[in-house]
Protein backbone atom coordinates (compact mmCIF):
# COMPACT_ATOMS: atom_id res chain seq x y z
CA UNK A 1 0.00 0.00 0.00
CA UNK A 2 1.37 3.26 -0.99
CA UNK A 3 1.89 6.38 1.69
CA UNK A 4 -1.10 8.26 0.39
CA UNK A 5 -3.41 5.48 0.46
CA UNK A 6 -1.96 4.85 4.36
CA UNK A 7 -3.09 8.30 5.11
CA UNK A 8 -6.00 8.50 3.35
CA UNK A 9 -7.01 5.11 5.61
CA UNK A 10 -6.18 6.43 8.68
CA UNK A 11 -7.43 9.78 7.98
CA UNK A 12 -11.31 7.85 7.35
CA UNK A 13 -10.93 5.69 9.93
CA UNK A 14 -10.21 8.55 12.25
CA UNK A 15 -13.35 10.05 10.83
CA UNK A 16 -15.32 6.63 10.90
CA UNK A 17 -14.19 6.46 14.97
CA UNK A 18 -15.68 10.47 15.95
CA UNK A 19 -18.91 9.42 14.37
CA UNK A 20 -19.18 6.16 15.95
CA UNK A 21 -18.74 7.85 19.40
CA UNK A 22 -21.20 10.33 18.36
CA UNK A 23 -23.49 7.96 17.38
CA UNK A 24 -22.70 5.98 20.85
CA UNK A 25 -23.38 8.88 22.74
CA UNK A 26 -27.33 8.95 21.46
CA UNK A 27 -28.14 5.97 22.89
CA UNK A 28 -30.02 4.83 19.31
CA UNK A 29 -27.33 2.72 17.90
CA UNK A 30 -28.28 -0.50 19.20
CA UNK A 31 -32.10 0.89 17.52
CA UNK A 32 -31.21 1.03 14.01
CA UNK A 33 -30.02 4.25 12.25
CA UNK A 34 -28.64 7.03 14.65
CA UNK A 35 -31.77 10.13 13.71
CA UNK A 36 -29.78 12.03 11.80
CA UNK A 37 -32.96 14.29 10.48
CA UNK A 38 -33.53 15.22 13.90
CA UNK A 39 -29.66 16.47 14.87
CA UNK A 40 -28.37 20.23 14.07
CA UNK A 41 -25.05 20.86 14.69
CA UNK A 42 -23.09 23.32 13.20
CA UNK A 43 -22.24 23.11 9.64
CA UNK A 44 -17.97 22.42 9.85
CA UNK A 45 -17.42 22.89 6.14
CA UNK A 46 -16.71 20.24 3.43
CA UNK A 47 -13.74 17.47 3.14
CA UNK A 48 -12.68 15.79 0.46
CA UNK A 49 -14.90 12.82 -0.14
CA UNK A 50 -16.85 11.95 -2.99
CA UNK A 51 -19.08 9.14 -3.66
CA UNK A 52 -18.99 7.66 -7.34
CA UNK A 53 -21.47 7.11 -9.79
CA UNK A 54 -20.82 3.36 -9.19
CA UNK A 55 -21.13 4.00 -5.33
CA UNK A 56 -17.39 3.57 -5.05
CA UNK A 57 -16.04 6.25 -1.46
CA UNK A 58 -13.35 7.83 -1.89
CA UNK A 59 -11.98 10.00 1.02
CA UNK A 60 -8.55 12.16 -0.42
CA UNK A 61 -8.67 10.66 -3.93
CA UNK A 62 -8.21 7.64 -2.40
CA UNK A 63 -10.99 4.97 -2.55
CA UNK A 64 -12.27 3.82 0.89
CA UNK A 65 -11.66 -0.14 0.80
CA UNK A 66 -12.92 -1.22 4.05
CA UNK A 67 -16.86 -2.26 3.55
CA UNK A 68 -17.49 -1.68 7.40
CA UNK A 69 -16.38 2.10 7.17
CA UNK A 70 -18.27 2.82 4.03
CA UNK A 71 -21.23 1.01 5.56
CA UNK A 72 -20.84 3.17 8.95
CA UNK A 73 -20.64 6.77 6.88
CA UNK A 74 -23.43 5.81 5.15
CA UNK A 75 -25.74 5.48 8.34
CA UNK A 76 -25.26 9.18 8.79
CA UNK A 77 -25.62 10.63 5.50
CA UNK A 78 -27.95 13.71 4.87
CA UNK A 79 -29.16 15.79 1.99
CA UNK A 80 -30.08 19.10 3.24
CA UNK A 81 -33.13 21.20 1.24
CA UNK A 82 -29.76 23.75 -0.24
CA UNK A 83 -29.37 19.80 -2.34
CA UNK A 84 -25.59 19.58 -0.75
CA UNK A 85 -25.16 16.18 1.09
CA UNK A 86 -23.59 15.41 4.50
CA UNK A 87 -22.06 13.19 7.09
CA UNK A 88 -23.53 14.33 10.00
CA UNK A 89 -23.01 13.80 13.53
CA UNK A 90 -24.52 15.86 16.96
CA UNK A 91 -21.47 17.59 16.73
CA UNK A 92 -21.09 18.56 13.49
CA UNK A 93 -22.04 17.79 9.91
CA UNK A 94 -19.43 18.15 7.23
CA UNK A 95 -20.00 18.70 3.14
CA UNK A 96 -19.49 15.38 0.46
CA UNK A 97 -19.53 15.22 -3.11
CA UNK A 98 -22.14 13.12 -4.51
CA UNK A 99 -21.72 12.21 -8.07
CA UNK A 100 -24.88 10.90 -8.87
CA UNK A 101 -26.88 9.01 -5.82
CA UNK A 102 -25.18 8.46 -2.40
CA UNK A 103 -26.69 4.71 -3.30
CA UNK A 104 -26.59 2.14 -5.29
CA UNK A 105 -29.47 -0.93 -5.77
CA UNK A 106 -27.49 -3.99 -6.58
CA UNK A 107 -30.25 -7.07 -6.05
CA UNK A 108 -33.66 -6.82 -6.24
CA UNK A 109 -36.11 -9.65 -5.13
CA UNK A 110 -39.74 -10.23 -6.64
CA UNK A 111 -42.50 -11.25 -5.24
CA UNK A 112 -46.03 -11.79 -6.04
CA UNK A 113 -47.90 -10.95 -9.24
CA UNK A 114 -50.31 -8.32 -10.54
CA UNK A 115 -51.09 -5.67 -7.48
CA UNK A 116 -49.86 -8.24 -4.87
CA UNK A 117 -46.15 -7.50 -6.70
CA UNK A 118 -43.86 -6.38 -4.47
CA UNK A 119 -39.94 -5.64 -5.29
CA UNK A 120 -37.36 -5.26 -2.30
CA UNK A 121 -34.23 -3.88 -3.47
CA UNK A 122 -30.84 -4.26 -1.16
CA UNK A 123 -28.09 -1.51 -2.00
CA UNK A 124 -24.45 -1.47 -1.88
CA UNK A 125 -24.35 -0.45 1.91
CA UNK A 126 -26.50 -3.06 3.20
CA UNK A 127 -30.32 -0.94 3.34
CA UNK A 128 -33.19 -3.61 2.42
CA UNK A 129 -36.27 -1.34 0.91
CA UNK A 130 -39.34 -2.68 -0.59
CA UNK A 131 -40.49 -0.32 -3.18
CA UNK A 132 -44.26 1.39 -2.32
CA UNK A 133 -45.88 4.79 -0.89
CA UNK A 134 -42.70 5.05 1.20
CA UNK A 135 -39.92 4.05 -0.81
CA UNK A 136 -41.08 5.15 -4.50
CA UNK A 137 -39.35 4.37 -7.94
CA UNK A 138 -38.87 7.38 -10.18
CA UNK A 139 -37.23 6.88 -13.96
CA UNK A 140 -35.38 9.25 -15.85
CA UNK A 141 -34.19 9.35 -19.33
CA UNK A 142 -31.02 10.50 -19.55
CA UNK A 143 -28.32 12.08 -22.12
CA UNK A 144 -28.08 11.98 -25.54
CA UNK A 145 -28.12 8.44 -25.80
CA UNK A 146 -31.77 8.43 -23.91
CA UNK A 147 -29.92 6.29 -20.91
CA UNK A 148 -32.95 4.88 -18.53
CA UNK A 149 -32.26 5.41 -14.81
CA UNK A 150 -34.29 4.15 -12.36
CA UNK A 151 -34.05 5.71 -8.62
CA UNK A 152 -35.43 4.13 -5.07
CA UNK A 153 -36.18 6.55 -2.35
CA UNK A 154 -34.12 5.21 0.23
CA UNK A 155 -34.37 7.46 3.26
CA UNK A 156 -34.65 11.11 4.27
CA UNK A 157 -33.62 13.31 0.63
CA UNK A 158 -31.71 10.36 -0.11
CA UNK A 159 -31.70 8.03 -2.88
CA UNK A 160 -30.28 5.10 -4.61
CA UNK A 161 -29.87 4.48 -8.66
CA UNK A 162 -30.81 1.52 -9.59
CA UNK A 163 -27.82 -0.52 -11.44
CA UNK A 164 -28.06 -1.23 -15.08
CA UNK A 165 -28.28 -5.20 -14.52
CA UNK A 166 -31.59 -4.35 -11.73
CA UNK A 167 -32.94 -1.97 -14.13
CA UNK A 168 -33.21 -4.97 -16.52
CA UNK A 169 -34.88 -6.92 -14.07
CA UNK A 170 -37.51 -4.32 -13.45
CA UNK A 171 -38.32 -3.77 -17.00
CA UNK A 172 -39.08 -7.03 -17.80
CA UNK A 173 -41.61 -6.35 -14.96
CA UNK A 174 -43.28 -3.45 -16.64
CA UNK A 175 -45.98 -3.26 -18.21
CA UNK A 176 -48.70 -1.01 -19.98
CA UNK A 177 -51.19 0.84 -18.13
CA UNK A 178 -53.65 3.57 -18.69
CA UNK A 179 -52.99 6.44 -16.54
CA UNK A 180 -54.57 9.77 -16.66
CA UNK A 181 -55.52 8.44 -20.00
CA UNK A 182 -52.75 7.62 -21.30
CA UNK A 183 -50.90 4.52 -22.01
CA UNK A 184 -47.64 4.22 -19.74
CA UNK A 185 -45.34 1.21 -19.22
CA UNK A 186 -45.00 0.84 -15.78
CA UNK A 187 -44.45 -1.25 -13.11
CA UNK A 188 -46.00 -2.30 -9.91
CA UNK A 189 -44.97 -2.50 -6.46
CA UNK A 190 -46.11 -2.46 -2.83
CA UNK A 191 -50.05 -1.65 -3.95
CA UNK A 192 -48.61 1.37 -6.40
CA UNK A 193 -47.52 2.21 -10.11
CA UNK A 194 -45.16 3.22 -10.91
CA UNK A 195 -44.95 4.70 -14.81
CA UNK A 196 -41.66 4.26 -16.22
CA UNK A 197 -41.99 5.92 -19.32
CA UNK A 198 -45.09 6.39 -21.92
CA UNK A 199 -45.51 2.92 -24.04
CA UNK A 200 -45.06 4.91 -27.47
CA UNK A 201 -41.60 5.64 -26.23
CA UNK A 202 -40.35 2.28 -25.52
CA UNK A 203 -39.72 0.80 -28.78
CA UNK A 204 -37.65 3.51 -29.47
CA UNK A 205 -35.60 3.24 -26.24
CA UNK A 206 -34.62 -0.11 -26.92
CA UNK A 207 -32.80 0.31 -30.20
Amino acid sequence: MAKGEIQATDDAAGLAALIARAAADTGDQTRGLPPVEKWNPPDCGDIDMEIRADGTWFYLGTPIGRAPLVRLFSTVLRRDEDGKTYLVTPVEKVGIRVVDAPFVAVEMDAQGEGEAQRLTFRTNVGDVVEAGSEHPLRFVIHGENNELKPYLHIRGRLEALVSRAVMYDIVALGETVVIDGAAMFAVRSGGVVFPIMPAAELEALSR
